[in-house]
């Protein structure tokens, strides 16, 4: 988006809503009813070279190839732009009691086409909707409704600091279609915030929307300096969040002429926390350091992670006959939540990971600063109904970063990154990634 462009839609704000003051005038001289626009976002380019050719330029949580295989055995080297991203914050209008705001934000990791090139792909890469959604505060209540962050695990107050591009292996990172009612509780020592949500559920069939709650407990005079993901720098305060999610699933009968479904309960449970071990304020940034940590549990809860399934799919229904085609099972529902055992019966797929990471900004001004991450996931019950040979029960991933503030817009850091994978079968499979990033951040 251009600056004209954007002084234009500003334009069109304004115009707009002078001419909702010309025929409706405020009750009480405290209310405005002027639109406020800012337009933010960065633009990236990222450099990545990855032992393997496992993964895109996200790599998520897919799965490494097996060693002794073309992809597991040889190297990857790509360059992306689709991790830069634009959004418009809009607020107005709004009186002494009741304020009113909306987002919409954009970048282009779009789905596309399957037999897309790779010019295609990275050269032309599709936009897509990441967050879209409206806020009204009152005193009593704040209602969230749209797409934006999940409530389960009090998106992205507790992400952690990486060049890599989100979400990274074992963190939670998601979206979704919400309705969500929230108070803050606020006093000079500390707030306390409440919240439930409902969230689109994950098959439409279900016919039920996801069911998320959670608290979070913020001390007001014990802040530090925080990046989440590779932007998102700010003074936030020691805060410890527990979130969690019910949802049920409601998937076709395991057979190629389904005339019934089989129900299966999902749920998850997050902790988080995020410590300033050395504080700082926006007068002092050097010499602070943070501590970022998240723990999850759960069954049914894949989609709270990036690219996760672990390998799990659905099993070939039984041919009957050699002499006729294979029958055919289409389920309704995305592969890596639930499966189907031998006996027909339905299962929800478990995962528990671990997270943590610190960022330390290096005095006298914090300009530069070094950050390490590390985590691990693991699933009790996946090697129960997968392919041994194509379902991973164990991941771990750790990286090291180095970020330099060049000036006020302008950011650059390099990674390195280590990511395993133990399949069912016990083999381990291992990819190294080397990463060095730009950003124009506005």
């Amino acid at each position: 988006m251009t600056t004209k462009t954007a002084l234009f839609v500003i334009g069109v704000f304004e115009l707009t809503a002078s001419a909702a003051l010309a025929q409706n005038k405020p009750e009480t001289p405290s209310a405005s009813t002027k639109f406020d626009a800012k337009l933010y976002g960065f633009v990236e380019l990222d450099g990545i070279s990855d032992s393997t050719r496992s993964f895109n330029d996200g790599a998520g949580n897919a799965g490494i190839a097996r060693s002794g295989t073309l992809a597991g055995d040889h190297a990857r080297l790509q360059s992306s732009i689709r991790n830069s991203r634009f959004g418009i914050k809009l607020s107005g209008p709004s009186s002494d009691d009741i304020k009113t705001s909306a987002m919409l934000e954009m970048d282009f990791f779009g789905n596309q086409p399957p037999n897309a090139s790779e010019a295609a792909f990275f050269n032309n890469p599709t936009m897509r909707v990441r967050h879209a959604m409206l806020k009204l505060e009152t005193p009593f209540v704040d209602v969230l409704a749209g797409q934006y962050w999940e409530l389960f695990g009090w998106q992205s107050y507790f992400h952690p600091n990486t060049v890599e591009i989100q979400g990274v292996p074992g963190q939670v990172y998601s979206r979704t279609t919400q309705l969500r009612l929230s108070h803050t509780f606020k006093t000079e020592p500390v707030n306390v915030e409440l919240a439930v949500a409902a969230a689109r559920p994950l098959s439409r069939d279900t016919a039920l929307p996801d069911g998320q709650g959670g608290l979070r407990l913020m001390l007001n005079g014990w802040k530090g300096l925080h990046t989440s993901g590779a932007t998102g720098t700010a003074i936030d305060a020691l805060a410890i969040g527990v979130s969690g999610l019910v949802r049920q699933f409601k998937v076709v009968e395991f057979s190629d002429k389904p005339q019934a479904e089989r129900t299966k309960g999902g749920a998850g449970l997050s902790i988080d926390a995020l410590v300033p071990l050395i504080p700082a304020t926006d007068k002092q940034r050097g010499n602070a350091l943070t501590l970022t940590a998240s723990f999850v549990k759960g069954a049914g809860i894949a989609d709270e992670y990036t690219g996760l399934t672990g390998g799990i799919g659905f099993p070939a229904l039984p041919n009957p006959s050699a002499a006729s085609p294979a029958p055919t099972y289409t389920p309704n529902i995305d592969p890596g939540l639930v499966t189907y055992g031998q006996n027909g019966a339905l299962h929800a797929i478990e995962w528990q990971s671990f997270i943590a990471g610190l960022q330390y900004y290096l005095p006298p001004s914090g300009s530069v600063w070094v950050s390490a991450n590390v985590s691990q996931m693991k699933s009790g019950n996946i090697a129960s109904w997968g392919d041994h040979t194509k379902v991973f029960t164990d991941s771990l991933w750790a990286d090291g970063n180095l970020f330099w503030d060049i000036n006020a817009a302008m950011r650059a850091g390099a990674e390195y990154a280590y990511f395993q994978q133990k399949y069912a079968d016990d083999q381990k499979v291992h990819n190294h990634r080397v990463q060095l990033s730009a950003f124009y951040i506005f």
